[in-house]
């Protein structure tokens, strides 16, 4: 057979498949189609069968050529404006950075108040609620975690950009925009609440009967808090503030740890009872459960940074992105269940269904405050403190990213260092005052794990189907679709629960507040 000349084989690759264009994506970071065995690449050209009549020379250019675009994994333009943004402003990010942020978005002071739902589900419904809650929520987050890049060329760094990809651009807006800004910006504000009681109480607890006659009061513990939070925010990006996931992810480990063993080394109340607290109806008692079930779904948070935690990553052909986040979530995800399991199991052992509202550290400095040193309930009220500070850096994140979105698409420039110190003050007392006006809002568990339930267990269902179109009638079609509107009515059953209890309790600021 006669060979054709080196110039005629170089011409092959000069027209690929014009019928699907390359999709410009902000980030860069991949390929404009799926990396699969029918599907053209930048690279796919460059096959043994093509390379064969070549000589070597030949050969070493074009797989040196290969290589590079395997590894770059692109052929489109930049978008500046990411790279002023906090959240993809830096794209270094590895399976470690994953699984400091994935932990301390997803244990916090929510897993202390566990055991109050257990004393209102008692044994068997509580340890089944908990155990389907863990699995589903593990299956939503491998579900985010592979739609980052669904689409060839682009990927969705934050969870409405998922979310308008999925329903549309109204749509989208209109059911993610409101959960997911509670769980940041809500969060953020409970975390000051929940920081400046424990900072209360940590100065009570050092100081003992030698405190000043003037000490300080809740809202300038509040303020203290605050404060401390800014000076932290100043990080510029997600990526920096990995030592203080860190931080926040082993003190979250450890004061977890540290407030069930102390609760279960020591012994329990004399009318302690395992039966699930009893109610004059069953319109009560159905409500009750509902709202025991919220503060369970309450428990699992983090899925609204899963989107901006990936895209800190960078993400080729040879390397997507989806490989390290997932490795890191799945070590992260084991952690979680290692604190949330031992505290809701061993608090509720330990109390049954004494348990106070307030939760766990509540229960023990109420029993055991003469038992047991000032100096290791001094130093789990410091561990949880520290685990405080940490949390609101990454939930304030998609919040600071909005601020300097609006910002630079405006002024089609960077945010400066003085503008961007300025939004994250802005930001620290806008929650300060929320708090301030609204001191209840650290014990509606209940009624917040309601309302954003749909960000953790249902909404990534939904997605799925409208991305990823399962065959019809298929089993994976059928099985999201059905735990989809599982969430949705879960989300509006505990919903209900919450409101219930919250108007027959009545709003009282509990969480770590000394008898």
């Amino acid at each position: 057979m006669e060979e054709r000349p080196e110039t005629e084989l170089i011409s092959i690759p000069a027209t690929p498949r014009e019928s699907t264009p390359e999709i410009q994506t902000p980030s860069g970071q991949r390929s404009p189609r799926l990396k699969s065995s029918t599907a053209w690449t930048p690279t796919s050209f460059i096959s043994p069968r093509f390379l064969s009549p070549i000589g070597t020379p030949m050969k070493r250019v074009l797989i040196n050529m290969k290589g590079y675009l395997e590894e770059v994994g692109h052929l489109t333009k930049l978008n500046p404006q990411d790279a002023w943004l906090p959240i993809t402003e830096s794209r270094n990010g590895n399976a470690h950075y994953a699984a400091f942020h994935n932990l301390n978005a997803g244990v916090g002071f929510q897993a202390l108040v566990l055991p109050v739902a257990f004393a209102f589900l008692g044994w068997s419904w509580g340890i089944v609620s908990l155990a389907i809650a863990y699995c589903w929520q593990l299956y939503t987050l491998w579900i985010l975690v592979q739609l980052h890049e669904a689409v060839p060329g682009k990927r969705y760094n934050r969870y409405v950009e998922l979310a308008q990809a999925a329903f549309g651009e109204r749509l989208g807006v209109w059911l993610a925009l409101f959960p997911t800004v509670y769980l940041s910006a809500g969060t953020a504000t409970a975390l000051i609440l929940i920081g400046g009681e424990t900072m209360k109480l940590f100065f009570q607890i050092v100081c003992g009967p030698h405190c000043s006659s003037n000490p300080l009061t809740t809202v300038e513990w509040y303020l203290v808090f605050t404060s401390l939070c800014i000076v932290l925010s100043q990080l510029p990006n997600l990526n920096s503030i990995a030592g203080l996931s860190l931080v926040g992810a082993v003190t979250a480990i450890t004061y977890s740890t540290m407030v069930w063993v102390l609760s279960v080394s020591q012994q329990r109340p004399p009318t302690i009872s395992y039966e699930p607290i009893s109610f004059p109806s069953s319109a009560a008692a159905f409500f009750s459960v509902m709202n025991a079930l919220g503060v369970v779904a309450f428990a699992f948070r983090g899925h609204n940074v899963v989107l901006e935690i990936q895209a800190t990553m960078p993400s080729t052909f040879k390397h997507p992105a989806h490989v390290p986040m997932w490795r890191g979530a799945k070590v992260a995800y084991f952690l979680i269940a290692m604190c949330l399991f031992p505290v809701a199991i061993g608090g509720f052992w330990a109390y049954g269904n004494l348990m106070p509202s307030g939760g766990i550290l509540n229960a023990l400095y109420g029993f055991h405050s003469h038992d047991i040193s000032r100096g290791l309930l001094a130093l789990t009220c410091l561990l949880v403190v520290f685990n405080c500070l940490s949390s609101f850096q990454i939930y304030s994140m998609p919040a600071f990213d909005s601020f300097e979105a609006g910002y630079t698409s405006r002024t089609n420039r960077p945010c400066s260092i003085w503008v961007r110190s300025g939004f994250r003050v802005f930001y620290g007392f806008v929650s300060f005052f929320i708090g301030v006006a609204l001191p209840f809002l650290s014990s509606l568990a209940g009624l917040l794990g309601g309302l954003t339930l749909p960000v953790t267990f249902a909404y990534p269902c939904f997605m799925w189907v409208l991305i990823k179109r399962p065959a019809k009638y298929s089993f994976n079609w059928y099985f999201n679709w059905i735990l989809g509107w599982l969430g949705i009515a879960f989300s509006l059953a505990f919903s209900i629960g919450g409101v219930w209890s919250i108007v027959t309790n009545g709003l009282k600021l509990k969480f770590f507040r000394p008898n």
